[in-house]
């Protein structure tokens, strides 16, 4: 009985396995035990959330600590003003906050904690799951190997999972091609973390087999899933990355030479995007024509057709039957431009403490043109700013854009001052990631407001950051506003 006691305690043990749950939770073969799973979870996080707040005393050592208590009272006023019966939704993912901020950021309260080895195990992990998955996944393909599983649980749940396929774009062994995306973008991410000394000091090395296997599946799963969203969080952060290594020394910059540096980043930034572009479309052309040939050459070895058949049966194939690996949808924002139109008819309806989230999809069906649904694809704006907003309003926007803006100067400030002394440390690359994943989350499911790995891998490569930042400044936590023992610099 002690011994579980003491499991349930180990919050780093709880998020080494919330996070590869939420990551089992996209694989489509485990989806349904892991979303199981997940429920527990859950509860066990919220468990934490009181159990740390009473040893480690987490709100009051929290960095920033302020702005994200008074986030968290908007939340609760704006459940409590726009009341419905979608309430349960809204304290749902008001706890789902409080994990996100005091379970995940709030690892650098825990004292005498070493985030490297925990970092290391996650990351090892992240790039092993998801490079065995697209390796066999990229394997299907070539042979041809796909299909539709159509699942309908007793009539309670019903879902369509593609296996390897869909919608014309590669999604191997995960739930749709962005979240593929997104999980091979996180592994690359990991993979250049690993490559650290830092970090191999504490984790020991990858093998180069696996280096050179994870570079080439995920690079190969990120072109084919054809996802633009990941595509922008690939490239914002090789930029941002590429900045860092331009202005990273210690010895002083004169103006010329600030403009010339500037200058190089945003030209070989514009060089990189443009050619990134044609090669993604160059190369999804070429792999389209491979994979016919491979999917042409099973169907005459198993099918024991000859090859004037298999000729003549290309001919009269249809459009459909070809995987090009583009969107089937032609619209530059798949849909996105519908979503952020109706969002801000519902930031009128409640513009200052907004209407919560759990009542989103609720507004959308009573009040205006029901483009919000309850399904996977319609119940968020694919924009994390402008679904905090909905949710919370003005006033909940402007204290998490405040929070979030502390937080990043902080640690720009804190990493271009320090020179290229983190040249092979873990830091230029947590803060390139989230630096990144804030140009991302103009596009997709980011940020807060979802229960998922894509969200929850942001808010642990934060609490990250916050641990590095409080171990590299510790006399930082000692000082107090108003010289007092109770309000401390680092809440602000």
């Amino acid at each position: 009985m002690n011994r579980v006691k003491d499991i349930l305690k180990d919050t780093s043990l709880f998020r080494k396995s919330y996070i590869l749950t939420l990551l089992s939770c996209r694989i489509i073969f485990v989806l349904f035990p892991a979303y199981v799973l997940t429920v527990f979870m859950f509860v066990w996080g919220v468990g934490l959330v009181y159990y740390n707040q009473r040893r480690y005393n987490t709100f009051f050592k929290m960095r920033f600590g302020l702005w994200i208590g008074a986030f968290l009272a908007v939340m609760l006023v704006s459940m409590l003003i726009c009341f419905s019966v979608t309430l349960p939704v809204s304290f749902m993912f008001f706890l789902h906050a409080l994990i996100c901020f005091f379970i995940f950021y709030g690892v650098h309260t825990e004292p005498n904690f070493n985030f490297m080895e925990e970092l290391g195990f996650i990351a090892k992990a992240i790039v092993y799951i998801v490079t065995i998955g697209n390796l066999l996944g990229l394997f299907c393909l070539l042979f041809g190997i796909r299909y539709m599983f159509d699942i309908n649980l007793f009539g309670l749940l019903q879902a369509e999972l593609p296996f390897t396929v869909f919608e014309n774009r590669f999604t191997g062994f995960f739930a749709n091609p962005n979240q593929l995306g997104f999980l091979s973008a996180a592994a690359l991410f990991c993979l250049h973390m690993l490559s650290k000394q830092k970090l191999r000091d504490v984790v020991g090395k990858i093998n180069n087999a696996w280096v050179v296997l994870c570079v080439i599946s995920n690079f190969f799963a990120i072109l084919l899933s054809d996802s633009n969203a990941t595509f922008v969080l690939v490239l914002a952060y090789l930029i941002v990355y590429l900045a860092y290594n331009f202005f990273s020394e210690k010895k002083k910059l004169t103006v010329l030479t600030t403009f010339l540096r500037a200058g190089s980043v945003i030209v070989i930034s514009v060089v990189l995007v443009f050619s990134s572009l044609m090669f993604r479309t160059i190369f999804n052309t070429g792999f389209a024509a491979v994979t016919a040939q491979t999917n042409s050459l099973v169907d005459i070895i198993f099918e024991k057709e000859n090859f004037i058949e298999e000729f003549e049966d290309e001919k009269r194939s249809e459009p459909e039957d070809i995987i090009t690996f583009e969107h089937e949808n032609k619209n530059i924002d798949s849909g996105r431009f519908k979503l952020w139109t109706e969002g801000i008819d519902i930031v009128k309806l409640a513009p200052v403490t907004g209407v919560g989230y759990g009542n989103i999809v609720y507004y959308s069906q009573v009040y205006l043109n029901k483009v919000y649904k309850y399904d996977l694809h319609h119940s968020d704006a694919h924009n994390g700013l402008l679904t905090i907003l909905m949710s919370t309003g003005a006033i909940g926007l402007i204290l998490f854009c405040i929070f979030g803006f502390r937080f990043t100067k902080h640690c720009a400030q804190h990493l271009f001052l320090k020179g290229k002394e983190y040249k092979e440390d873990l830091f230029p690359c947590m803060f390139s990631f989230l630096a990144a994943y804030l140009v991302y989350s103009f596009f997709d499911i980011t940020l807060l407001y979802d229960v998922s790995f894509m969200v929850m891998f942001f808010w642990l490569i934060m609490g990250y950051t916050s641990t590095y930042i409080v171990q590299k400044e510790y006399m930082l936590i000692d000082r107090a506003l108003f010289k007092t023992k109770t309000l401390k610099r680092t809440l602000l």
